[in-house]
């Protein structure tokens, strides 16, 4: 099979950028306080609003989305979360809440699997906690989260605030910030929106950042406030790595001119059922399967177990020989898993292309 020029690259992140992306990083600089850089950033305000299905401002910042995830504790946790785990980014925010110095409870799951709606809401009954963090779609299992039905248990339980770690769901997946109550999302740059890594993007609720404001040593480089206040004027909070809001500002416009985020949310699910259809026809024929159930599998990243006996990163070592990447499992699925990272700027005949090269590799 001929290799295309683009479309080699299905790692779950940082996922392959589109060439005509790379080339908007090559602008000049400008004064990040001048009129220039204002402009950039209400060219991409409602385009953003619109990304997030919200009306609220989306706030960026110059860093991998943990410290959006960092940011989302220190302002919108005042003493205790409750932490929904499932995998290793879930593990993650547990790992942040604790390092912030708040009280962490766990709601842990097993690898591949959810927390539904009625696990939530008992462990609400029984626990005294001001926040929830939850990982929509975990990377290092595939699994996607109800997240529209747990938020609607949050929001049973008054001043509880729900923080949504969207970083392989946003741009890829529906995400409905305004109409499902999420208090806080974040995202990537690296991901869905298929831009090289250093940017988190955010949105708050009106009551998250009332939150904040009433919480304690919520920092400096990371206060939601700082950004939505300076977000709002069309400023930047610091000195931004201003090629990478050049790159944001070009693929709004790619996204745009697909038809908008619905019609990318459509293709990355076709993306998805590209995988399950061939897992069932082909796949199978090799032992491999999925590890989330039917219904709870994330649309951008696809985590499929090996067959006892082989080994998931030796199936990568041989599509990465014949110029073709995706990832190895994660953790403590590092050898009995393989994921296929569909997301971004990826086609499902790129995917095609792809299972057919993995065909290679396991026949």
């Amino acid at each position: 099979m001929t290799a295309p020029s683009f479309g080699q690259f299905f790692l779950p992140g940082p996922t392959e950028v589109h060439p005509d992306v790379l080339a908007a990083m090559t602008r000049p600089m400008v004064p990040h306080r001048g009129k220039d850089m204002r402009e950039l950033l209400g060219n991409i305000a409602e385009p953003l609003r619109q990304l997030f299905r919200t009306r609220r401002q989306v706030v960026i910042g110059t860093c991998s989305a943990t410290g959006f995830m960092e940011a989302a504790v220190r302002c919108g946790v005042r003493h205790r979360m409750l932490a929904l785990v499932g995998g290793a980014f879930g593990e993650r925010f547990a790992a942040i809440g604790a390092a912030c110095g708040r009280d962490v409870i766990r709601l842990n799951v097993p690898l591949g699997e959810t927390v539904e709606p009625d696990m939530l809401r008992d462990a609400l009954q029984r626990s005294d906690v001001d926040a929830v963090t939850i990982v929509h779609s975990e990377t290092a299992t595939g699994a996607l989260a109800p997240l529209e039905e747990l938020a609607r248990v949050v929001r049973e339980f008054g001043e509880v605030m729900l923080l949504v770690d969207a970083v392989t769901s946003a741009a890829g997946s529906p995400v409905e910030t305004d109409s499902w109550g999420l208090d806080f999302t974040l995202t990537g740059s690296q991901k869905a929106l298929a831009l090289p890594p250093g940017l988190a993007l955010g949105v708050c609720s009106a009551r998250m950042l009332e939150r904040a404001k009433t919480v304690p040593e919520r920092g400096a480089y990371f206060d939601l406030v700082t950004f939505d206040e300076a977000f709002s004027e069309a400023q930047p909070t610091n000195t931004p790595a201003i090629s990478l809001f050049y790159a944001l500002e070009a693929q709004l416009r790619r996204i745009a001119a697909e038809g908008g985020i619905e019609a990318r949310w459509r293709r990355h699910d076709e993306m998805r059922k590209t995988v399950e259809c061939w897992v069932q026809e082909s796949g199978a024929r090799w032992g491999l399967s999925f590890l989330p159930v039917d219904g709870r599998r994330s649309w951008t990243t696809s985590c499929l177990r090996v067959s006892e006996g082989k080994n998931g990163r030796a199936i990568t070592q041989a599509l990465g020989a014949r110029g073709w990447t995706i990832g190895s499992g994660y953790g403590p699925l590092k050898e009995s898993t393989i994921r296929i990272g569909h997301m971004g700027d990826h086609t499902p005949e790129g995917v095609r292309q792809l299972l057919e090269v993995l065909e290679e590799v396991l026949g």
